[in-house]
């Protein structure tokens, strides 16, 4: 599983409509052929980019939803395979007659789809999906081990840690931040606590955040791509528009996990004491 090159990714900060499904698997299209044009091996999109996020209840997702054989998981599988690129995007999954999940999917370029339901809802997501019960994956991708993880699920310590011992070099993370009041000159916390995630435990980690005002909501736009140390390699900074972030990453520093010659990230653990 040990990748053996420097991976290029992308964070393609988007502003999907809600509701507007078309025009979102256009804007996808468009945004994934333009990050393999600069040369990027793995593109990230925001979540729920499939149909945007703000619905007014449970009905709307119902409406809005696809299974994995819907038209934007099918458009992604196709430009997977056409640029011969990792995929991963947020959409609203039918589950059943009545049921939605918040997911994420990782497409591989031979066809190969994993998808992962968020676990931990935000506030009024409460009302609308059904939590997934299963761990972040961790994907053995052609360019590496990836794991995948949803926006608010970034915030638990613990359901980072999982895919990290499970031995993935990189996180990816669709997001949709909304934005919300700070101390003047303060960053985000939620830019900082993706920093933290991967200091903690010298995981490369892509949160891939939205843009654009949606029914009376506003993002954070804080895209970011962070390296092993937990320092940002592209989007140190906040920024409210659609932007492209790309980065290198040598995802090889990630196996290792020693930051002094007596410690040990994750060996230094003592969970019988937790």
């Amino acid at each position: 599983m040990n990748p053996v090159h420097t991976l290029k990714i992308a964070c393609q900060q988007l502003a999907p409509r809600v509701g507007e499904l078309a025009h979102n698997r256009e804007l996808s299209a468009a945004a994934i052929r333009q990050a393999a044009a600069q040369g990027a091996q793995v593109v990230v999109l925001p979540e729920l980019m499939q149909s945007g996020y703000v619905f007014h209840d449970l009905a709307e997702a119902l409406a809005l939803a696809e299974t994995l054989d819907g038209p934007a998981l099918s458009l992604w599988k196709s430009l997977a395979e056409e640029l011969q690129v990792v995929i991963v995007a947020g959409f609203c999954e039918r589950l059943t007659e009545d049921q939605v999940a918040n997911s994420a999917v990782l497409i591989e370029p031979e066809g190969n789809l994993t998808v992962y339901r968020k676990a931990h809802l935000w506030d009024r997501e409460n009302l609308i999906f059904t939590p997934g019960n299963e761990p972040p994956p961790v994907v053995a991708t052609r360019f590496g081990p990836i794991a995948l993880m949803i926006c608010y699920d970034l915030e638990f310590p613990e359901w980072v840690r999982l895919p990290a011992l499970a031995g993935a070099a990189l996180l990816c993370a669709p997001v949709n931040w909304p934005d919300g009041p700070r101390p003047v000159g303060e960053r985000p916390g939620e830019m900082v606590r993706v920093q933290a995630n991967a200091a903690v435990n010298r995981m490369f980690i892509a949160a891939c955040d939205r843009s654009g005002e949606e029914r009376g909501v506003n993002w954070v736009g804080g895209s970011t791509i962070v390296d092993a140390d937990g320092y940002p390699l592209a989007g140190k900074n906040r920024h409210t528009g659609e932007q492209l972030l790309l980065a290198d990453l040598p995802l090889a520093e990630a196996w290792h996990k020693s930051i002094s010659e007596h410690n040990h990230v994750h060996l230094d653990r003592r969970p019988s004491l937790y």
